[in-house]
């Protein structure tokens, strides 16, 4: 049985609220990605540090200048600085290829980068500058260690992208402990940037701005290029998906980009994420029901379950409303796995109020919530209100959210023993396979054969609320 473990980061989930501890971690954690957003006010906590950056330049005054900016961005953001790549939760490398030499001193760096993500697999590894450029394929099989290239063509700026790589493997991606993750299975592509809403907690939109998305044809570029370097799964980053192409001219949908990624040959799985339950449609709900590729996995935020909390919050819904949105996304996809998040502690919310999200929670049943006690974002509305729940009394609620949902997951993990699932292989843990089922469940199996981004059948034997245990049925699938 694997145990949840307190997060390394500490920060504010959607700009307003400070997670101390998750339900659904499985050891490694998660980092929140509204936490780092925030401006950087005592990153340093009791309970973790802050992430930290290297950043490494060779070459021309540009390659200076952008690495000046990204420091700046990545300080405001909460980052800290540190001197060598040893200490570094994220390492950037701004490229030269204007000369041989200059090269080559990228290349050593790379290999050098290489062994130390050998002894430290959770750095993350990022490759900017004129070397990255718009073909990266012959570069990927070289460097096959490092997690992100980032042209300088590219309109999406390198802090955010940045952020989707943390935020992807430390908050949905969660790692067992002393995982050995194969790269490349499963990858994370940003489609969509920025937040027109203004939660009044959120600091989201003062961060990364007005709403834009990637046009279809860049996406559909940079996919088939993952997967013809052995991708498997990819899975669509944004702060509100549902909204991505509605910017565009002429104007597009999340349903139809996923129509056109579901037709790529070799992409075995589509995810994506994060949802905003107003703007999620009949055509979502028939694209994920109908298409083979897109897993029946949503992420699905509530925040409260509340109305007057979630009318403070500026939310845009009602309880009801979202009760309406899950009965019918269970209708049309039965097997489908939904988790959510939950901040307690938000100014003025009473215990009644509390206790109504304890009442929701028994009556939609999340397979996972992601909870957090609220703490205010300098700048957002909420900032400007008393502050006025107690730290002990939001330790209380952060607490009875975690014991309900615990005993929640268990009853929902426990009814997949006996049951055969497929199974993407994503990497190693003290001597077994670990991968996930195509709703997001974490499953540990046996096998002596090297099965890295395989899919595999997997009969179940034992259940957690964390996680799954199994047995190989079945060679691997074809892709």
């Amino acid at each position: 049985m694997i145990a949840a473990r307190r997060t390394r980061w500490r920060g504010a989930h959607e700009g307003g609220a400070t997670w101390h501890g998750i339900i659904s971690c499985y050891p490694g954690g998660r980092i929140d990605r509204e936490r780092l957003l925030a401006p950087a006010v005592s990153p340093r906590g009791a309970e973790g540090d802050v992430a930290n950056y290297h950043i490494w330049t060779i070459g021309c005054q540009m390659n200076e200048a952008d690495a000046r900016r990204l420091a700046d961005e990545l300080d405001l953001i909460g980052f800290e600085p540190c001197d060598t790549a040893e200490q570094a939760d994220v390492a950037v490398l701004y490229s030269c290829v204007v000369r041989q030499a200059a090269e080559n001193k990228v290349h050593n760096q790379l290999m050098r980068l290489r062994d130390i993500k050998r002894r430290r697999p959770g750095l993350k590894i990022v490759l900017a500058g004129c070397m990255a450029g718009d073909e990266t394929t012959a570069l990927q099989r070289t460097y096959p260690f490092v997690d992100l290239f980032v042209s300088p063509k590219q309109d999406v700026s390198l802090r955010n992208q940045i952020l989707d790589l943390l935020d992807l493997d430390q908050r949905y991606r969660l790692e067992p402990e002393g995982a050995q993750r194969a790269p490349g299975v499963s990858v994370g592509v940003t489609i969509h940037q920025g937040c027109n809403r203004r939660c009044t907690y959120c600091i989201i939109p003062f961060r990364r701005g007005p709403e834009r998305s990637r046009r279809p044809a860049e996406i559909l570029a940079e996919v088939k290029g993952l997967v013809e370097r052995g991708t498997r799964e990819v899975v669509l980053l944004s702060q509100i998906v549902e909204r991505y192409g509605w910017d565009l001219t002429p104007r597009t949908t999340l349903a139809e980009l996923l129509t056109l990624l579901d037709g790529l040959p070799g992409l075995q799985r589509i995810r994506f994420l994060t949802s905003y339950p107003r703007d999620f449609g009949p055509d979502l709900i028939e694209a994920v029901a109908t298409l083979p590729h897109v897993c029946e996995d949503l992420n699905l935020p509530i925040q409260a379950g509340d109305d007057a909390v979630l009318r403070r919050m500026a939310r845009g819904y009602k309880v009801a409303d979202y009760l309406r949105l899950v009965e019918k996304i269970r209708a049309r996809i039965p097997e489908v796995a939904i988790s959510t998040d939950i901040i307690v502690g938000f100014p003025g919310e009473t215990v009644q109020q509390f206790e109504n999200t304890l009442r929701v929670m028994e009556q939609v049943r999340w397979d996972v919530v992601h909870v957090a006690m609220f703490s205010p974002r300098p700048g957002t509305v909420a900032a400007t209100w008393p502050d006025d729940v107690p730290k002990a009394e939001k330790k209380r609620r952060l607490h009875a959210v975690e014991e309900l949902q615990a005993s929640i997951a268990a009853e929902i993990n426990a009814r997949l023993v006996g049951r055969t699932l497929e199974v993407l292989v994503e990497g190693q843990s003290k001597g077994k396979w670990y991968g996930r089922t195509r709703t997001n469940k974490l499953v540990f199996f046996d096998h002596p054969a090297d099965l890295s981004g395989e899919l595999v059948q997997v009969r179940i034997t034992q259940s957690s609320p964390w996680a799954l245990q199994g047995e190989l049925a079945a060679t691997p699938v074809a892709a």
